[in-house]
């Protein structure tokens, strides 16, 4: 084993948008993996709500061609800036309620909001032919698989915090 690395703030920022990154790249593509099967099992097209994204986030001219490979794209980037939002709050509630050791109820809890807040205000007002894209059962399901792959890596950055030290590898 390697010397240990003590946190210092820097290196705990650092470390945050690693997790976060993390968390968001894997509950945005579990969203993707989960509608992807929906599509495959009900008949439907995939690529109908990746054009869906384009249009709602307004976007359909930057790639006027590509629609679905820019409605993945602003798909991802979403789901990045959650996952580090996911993972800076976690971080700090984690610092003043040390006692929570668990990131699954949170972001179980995060997700169903941000799920309720699109898909019952912002989604309807913005865009209403995309929140009838899929059952309000098979979107909620999207975003709580989201949640549940976020909590994978946030866990991870609970387990660091409470170990206290970080293991470096020899180069």
């Amino acid at each position: 084993m390697g010397p240990e690395k003590k946190a210092t703030p820097m290196n705990s920022e650092i470390e945050t948008v690693r997790y976060g990154f993390v968390a968001g790249a894997a509950g945005g593509f579990a969203e993707i993996a989960w509608v992807t099967l929906y599509a495959g099992v009900s008949g439907g097209d995939a690529a109908i709500l990746a054009r869906g994204v384009t249009s709602a986030a307004g976007v359909n001219a930057l790639l006027p061609s590509s629609p679905v490979v820019l409605g993945i794209i602003v798909h991802m980037t979403l789901a990045v800036i959650v996952g580090l939002l996911l993972a800076f709050t976690w971080r700090e509630m984690r610092e003043q309620w040390p006692s929570l050791r668990s990131a699954y109820p949170f972001s179980l809890a995060a997700l169903t909001g941000i799920w309720a807040l699109n898909f019952l205000i912002v989604l309807p007002i913005v865009s209403p032919p995309f929140v009838h894209l899929v059952p309000y059962t098979v979107s909620l399901t999207s975003k709580l698989l989201f949640g549940i792959a976020a909590a994978l890596a946030l866990q991870l950055q609970t387990v660091f915090e409470l170990d206290g030290r970080r293991k470096i590898s020899p180069k």
